[in-house]
C-alpha cells in the first residue's frame, strides 16, 4: 500500500481540477506526490503535473483514509493494471466493482482523463482521436469507451454483454455480444469515441462480431 500523503500533500490533491486531475503547487509537493505515485508530471511543456488513477481515488476519500496502491504512472485517470481502476473488457471471473455510484464515477473520471490525454499528447491538441497510449492498450481502451458509453458488460458466466478480446490483427479489437441490436449500439458508442468498426462473420459459428481499430485522422 502506498503511504498516505501529508497533510499538505492532501490539500494540494484536494485543489486539484475534479476532471483532468491537474495539480498546482510547489515544486517540492509535486516530485513529492510524483514519488508516491499520486501524481505524473507531463513529458511535453509546459510540464504540469496530474494526479494517477490512485491520486483521483485519494481525492475522491475522506480524508484519512488509506491511500490506495500506486499504479504506473502514464496517464491521467486511465485504465491501470494495479488494482486502482480497471475498465471491465468483459467475462471477468472478478468484477472490478459493481454497476453503481462509485462505479459510474470512476469509470467517468477515467474517460475525461483519457480525453485531456488525447489533447495534450495531439499536435493539434484533438480529443476525438485515439492517442497513443490506447494504441498500446487496445482492449484496455475499448473496454473504457464502450462502458462509458453505458454499454452492458458481460458476466463471468457469459450471456447478455459485451466482450472485447485481442487479435492477431495489428491495432484491432474484437467485440462480440449476443443481441444484434446491442452490438450495433456498440458499434456506435466505438465509433463516437473515434475508432474504425467494422461487422464481420464468424465463418464456423456464423457469429456477429466487431473488428475496431483506432482511428489515425
Amino acid at each position: 500500500m502506498a503511504p498516505s500523503p501529508t497533510a499538505a500533500q492532501r490539500r494540494v490533491i484536494d485543489a486539484a481540477d475534479p476532471v483532468t486531475g491537474r495539480l498546482r503547487g510547489t515544486r517540492t509537493q509535486l516530485e513529492a506526490l510524483v514519488r508516491r505515485g499520486l501524481a505524473f508530471r507531463h513529458p511535453r511543456p509546459p510540464h504540469d503535473h496530474f494526479l494517477t488513477p490512485a491520486g483521483h481515488r485519494i481525492r475522491e476519500a475522506p480524508a484519512g483514509s488509506a491511500a490506495a496502491p500506486a499504479p504506473e504512472p502514464t496517464a491521467p485517470a486511465a485504465p491501470a493494471s494495479g488494482g486502482v481502476f480497471a475498465a471491465r473488457v468483459g467475462g471477468e471471473d472478478t468484477v472490478p466493482g459493481e454497476a453503481g455510484p462509485a462505479r459510474l464515477r470512476e469509470v467517468r473520471g477515467a474517460w475525461q482523463g483519457l480525453l485531456e490525454l488525447r489533447r495534450m499528447t495531439h499536435s493539434d491538441g484533438s480529443r476525438d482521436r485515439p492517442c497513443a497510449w490506447e494504441r498500446t492498450h487496445l482492449v484496455q481502451a475499448a473496454a473504457l469507451a464502450l462502458e462509458a458509453a453505458g454499454r452492458r458488460p458481460a458476466g463471468p458466466d457469459g450471456g447478455a454483454g459485451y466482450r472485447v478480446r485481442a487479435t492477431p490483427q495489428p491495432e484491432a479489437v474484437a467485440v462480440h455480444e449476443p443481441d444484434g441490436a446491442a452490438l450495433r449500439d456498440c458499434a456506435t458508442a466505438l465509433e463516437e469515441a473515434g475508432w474504425q468498426v467494422g461487422e464481420h462473420t464468424e465463418p464456423r459459428t456464423r457469429e456477429r462480431y466487431l473488428l475496431a481499430s483506432p482511428r489515425k485522422v
